[in-house]
This record gives C-alpha cells, structure tokens and sequence, in this order.
C-alpha cells in the first residue's frame, strides 16, 4: 500500500489488564531505523491529525474484519482506498492476517526480518533473560541442558477455553459464574455448554493440565531428573492443580525461583516485560514444549526454525489423540508410551 506505519499501539487485553506501550518492551530506535528501506514509520500521530480520539473507537476510523487468509491484493483494493479518504486509520484485529500462500515472496521475507530481526526487546529485558537462562542451566553445578514448559492454565484461558476440567462442584460452579460474568453471549445459559466442551476436547482444542502434560512427558522418556522452566501466569488451582506434574518432575522452577525479589521487582510494572523475559528463556532452552495454541508458542518455534534452531526439539502434542488416550482408563502404561512416541515422532519443530 506503501502506506506510513506509526508506531503500533498494543491490545489491552481484557483479562491481564495490562497497559503495556510498545516502547515499554520493544526498542523503538532499532525497530525503525531496521525497517527504514522497507516502511516509513513514525513515533506518534502527527499534531495536524485532530481526531486522535476516534482513532480506535471510531467505526469511520477502523479498518475491520480482513479476512485471515487475504491476499495482498485485498488490502490494495479494500484498505488503501480508506486510508487515502481520511489520511489515518486503524487497523485491527491485525494478529497474522498475512496468509503464507497469497504472499509476495518480498513481503514474506519481509515478516521474517520484522518478527525475527525488528522487534527486538529493550536491553534490560535481554540481559535480564541471559541470566535466568544462565542460572538454569548451571542449578546443579554443572551445565545442564533444560527444558522450557509453556504451560497455558491461567484462570483466564480456563475459561476462555470453555472447556471441562477436573475439579469440585464448587470449583465448577465458580468457573460458571467467571464465565457468564466475562462472556455472558457465549454462556447463554450454560446448557449448551457441556456437550461443546467435550467436542472441544476430542478435537485437541482444550488447553492440556498440567498432570497430563506430565504424563506425555514422562511417555517420551523423560526422567524426574529433568530441569524445567515453566513460563506461565498464575495457574488455575494453584498447588493443587500443580502437584501431579511437579510429583514427576520435582525440578520445576520460575523466573521468581531464578531471579531476587528486588531483580524482578522491575519487570512487574509491566504483565508484557514478564512475559518478555519467559519468551527469551523459552527461545534459549533445549527442548521447548507448548500444552496449548497462542503467538506466544508459534512466534517461538517459528523463530527457532529460523535460526537453524529446529535441530532443538520444540514439542507440540496431538492434544486431540491424547485426550481420547486419556479418556481410556483401561490402556496399560507400554501401550501409552508407545502411542505417544509414534504420535510426536514429526511434531519436533522440523520446518513445514
């Protein structure tokens, strides 16, 4: 569209209710002048623009509802028209709205050298990363290789997920009333929502516990002696929830088990800067595994695949095919190490 980007302005997502600013993460300087030859960018909306305020509110300001897959020529033809008539606008939701199919081969390079090259974090988020991936590797006194846990069990994507999970009554019916409260037109009633759920989850769209995820582990082959780095909020069920994997693998450490209170002290003004830094230990490890979807997953495996570092296994279960093993209380353990071993034999993170 050789259109002008200013700055881009970070979703405020409506469970973390974090205000992050992209420059709060990012290093703008290196985000501009690397991209220089390709896109014009600048830093804010400029003073001659009055109507700042209808910018991302406003529907006569909102490029909406691109197609996910859209050919470049779509945004030729539907979005810089709109843009050339009121001379700013917002696009959104824009989240990987380039289709790798219908893409110029320029403008593919050209998402590798912005996600992989552009967005760079701030120093002090980098150095910060450096040393918790330092101290993981040297917790027994040796260097160890370790393995990073992206575990999806937050409260938040529990019940986003619209899933079914083990727990009390009165666990389900708190998890109800979040849910009508947070998403009242999916809820309805709550009728529906079983027979959906368990859908959901043959069809590997439910986020995996974190006792499940122990046991596919534990199937590959790994022992209890293995360092793990778990990148992950607050976990839905606290301990409790927590116990069968951590019986399997006691060696479960955070960045708060890594760093000093007054080292992560920093990074809590900001959920985006703690995330940040889970994102770079999780790049760094040796084995990556993910127990749900998300850009925070894709964009790590992506990026290891493009370092030449898909020779490190990055691990995505068949959450489908494991919950129909999981639903059979019959199937003796050999069987199930079996199956989970031909099953992720190509799901190692190998280029596609």
């Amino acid at each position: 569209m050789n259109a002008t980007l200013i700055l881009p302005v970070l979703k405020q997502d409506q469970i973390w209710k974090d205000q992050t600013k992209f420059e709060d993460i990012f290093d703008v300087d290196h985000f501009i002048n690397y991209l220089k030859d390709d896109v014009r960018i600048v830093r804010d909306i400029p003073d001659w623009f009055t109507e700042k305020d209808e910018l991302f509110t406003s529907i006569r300001r909102t490029v909406k509802n691109i197609p996910k897959y859209a050919p470049a020529q779509f945004y030729v033809d539907n979005v810089l028209p709109r843009i050339k008539e009121k001379k700013i606008m917002s696009i959104k939701p824009f989240v990987d709205r380039l289709g790798y199919d219908n893409v110029p081969m320029k403008i593919n390079r050209l998402r590798c050298r912005v996600n992989y090259h552009a967005l760079k974090f701030l120093p002090g988020i980098e150095e910060m990363a450096d040393k918790l991936a330092t101290r993981m590797r040297n917790r027994t006194g040796n260097v160890n290789p370790y393995m990073a846990l992206h575990l999806r069990f937050e409260k938040g994507m529990v019940g986003l997920s619209f899933c079914d999970f083990a727990g009390t009554r009165e666990e389900k019916a708190m998890m109800a009333e979040y849910r009508q409260k947070q998403w009242p037109r999916r809820f309805k009633n709550g009728s529906h929502l079983w027979s959906l759920a368990l859908e959901k989850r043959k069809e590997g769209r439910c986020p995996l516990e974190p006792g499940e995820i122990g046991f596919i582990l534990r199937a590959m082959g790994y022992t209890k002696e293995t360092q793990i780095y778990v990148a992950s909020g607050q976990v839905y069920g606290g301990n409790n929830r927590m116990a069968p994997l951590r019986n399997m693998f006691p060696n479960l450490v955070t960045k708060e088990d890594l760093a000093s209170k007054e080292e992560i002290e920093h990074f809590k003004k900001h959920v985006t800067s703690l995330a940040a830094l889970d994102f770079l230990v999780c790049l760094k490890s040796d084995v990556f595994v993910m127990t749900h979807g998300g850009n925070f997953a894709k964009l790590i495996i992506g990026f290891r695949r493009y370092m030449g570092r898909h020779r490190l296994k990055s691990i995505k279960p068949d959450k489908g095919l494991m919950s129909k093993f999981f639903g059979n209380p019959y199937m003796p353990w050999a069987n199930f190490v079996e199956d989970v071993m031909i099953t992720h034999q190509t799901r190692t993170g190998l280029p596609e």
